[in-house]
């Protein structure tokens, strides 16, 4: 890496001289090495382990989105052991509680017979908290993850309990036609920071994951980073220096697809009932720093926008009645959006 590689004009971020920039080199070739031990397990799917671990570089969560048996669960657990996280799972029912999830008061008894009430922690708890089938919990449920996910702490008998350091959420969802699915609502959709689609392998993955998979034995991957070395690397993600251009690139695409902006093109303000707020741009804004250091670079690029930009901001859009009477796609409307940027 190189300091000509910064992007022009006012940083948003500030790299603390030689000692940041050579952080960068060091990590480089991790999270490469990380990358390909994730891809070696989870075949096919190289641009869906690419935005999980630009979600967790950005310290935040990720919605997973895709039919059953596409290695939603296999990639969150090989995630976490490359990783070297915690890890801890949630499987969403119809019968589960909010306590389930966020822990619960016991009262409890020491030798001497004294009762006190103790707190249990729950599987929230965790460093990397696999939230399976979060659509297949009623929505009293589903919002127990809320301030968890937003505020990194769980309140119960009315004191505060701070969640592990790092604390991500990946959450899968099954397609809403599916039977017994609840839809997120919008308020929870939003502390995701991405939403990550995942289709079907070729054929040649496809193939190599028949002969990996269905033998006596199956691969594992080892630890190549630890939680410690992750917290460095998200600090460093947010000292990287994001150029005018840039920044000016996400407003512009975040403000277009507000219907009532005066930016908006007549299609928009056809289709989109309400647009993304100011935390799809924050989120836009740190993870293309997230990309550019996965991709060796020490600033984003017009490049890094235009992909993470229907990943960060399909689900922060709604769209009105007619437009999903006719069958507008969402990512399509937000792809030609981006486009437009270079």
């Amino acid at each position: 890496m190189s300091e000509q590689q910064y992007s022009s004009g006012v940083s948003a971020g500030t790299l603390q001289g030689e000692a940041d920039v050579a952080e960068a080199d060091r990590l480089a070739p991790v999270l490469r090495h990380v990358r390909q031990a994730i891809g070696g397990i989870v075949l096919g799917q190289d641009s869906v382990i690419e935005q999980v671990l630009v979600t967790i570089l950005s310290g935040g969560h990720a919605l997973l989105m895709g039919a059953p048996g596409l290695g939603k669960t296999l990639l969150v657990n090989t995630a976490s052991r490359v990783l070297g996280l915690d890890a801890t799972r949630i499987q969403f029912t119809p019968d589960l509680m909010p306590s389930d999830i966020t822990g619960a008061e016991i009262l409890d008894q020491d030798a001497d017979g004294r009762r006190a009430f103790r707190f249990l922690p729950g599987p929230i708890f965790g460093q990397l908290v696999l939230a399976d089938e979060i659509n297949r919990a009623s929505p009293r449920t589903q919002s127990a993850l809320l301030q968890a996910m937003a505020e990194r702490r769980v309140t119960q008998g009315g004191k505060d309990y701070a969640l592990p350091r790092p604390f991500h959420v990946l959450a899968t969802q099954n397609p809403i036609e599916q039977e017994g699915t609840y839809p997120l609502p919008e308020a929870q959709l939003d502390r995701f920071m991405l939403q990550i689609s995942l289709g079907f392998p070729g054929r040649d993955a496809e193939r190599q994951m028949l002969l990996q998979t269905t033998g006596a034995t199956t691969p594992t991957a080892s630890a190549l980073m630890n939680a410690e070395s992750l917290l460095a690397a998200q600090n460093l993600v947010r000292r990287l220096p994001v150029g005018d251009q840039i920044v000016d690139a996400i407003l512009t695409l975040t403000r277009s697809l507000r219907p009532e902006d005066p930016s908006a093109s007549p299609e928009v303000r056809d289709a989109v009932s309400y647009g993304p707020g100011p935390r799809a741009a924050q989120a836009l804004m740190i993870a293309t720093r997230a990309r550019a250091l996965l991709d060796g670079r020490l600033a984003p690029s017009l490049d890094d926008v235009v992909a993470l930009a229907s990943p960060v901001l399909s689900h922060r859009i709604g769209l009105g009645f007619g437009a999903r009477a006719s069958g507008t796609d969402r990512e399509a409307l937000i792809r030609k959006q981006a486009q437009a940027l270079l």
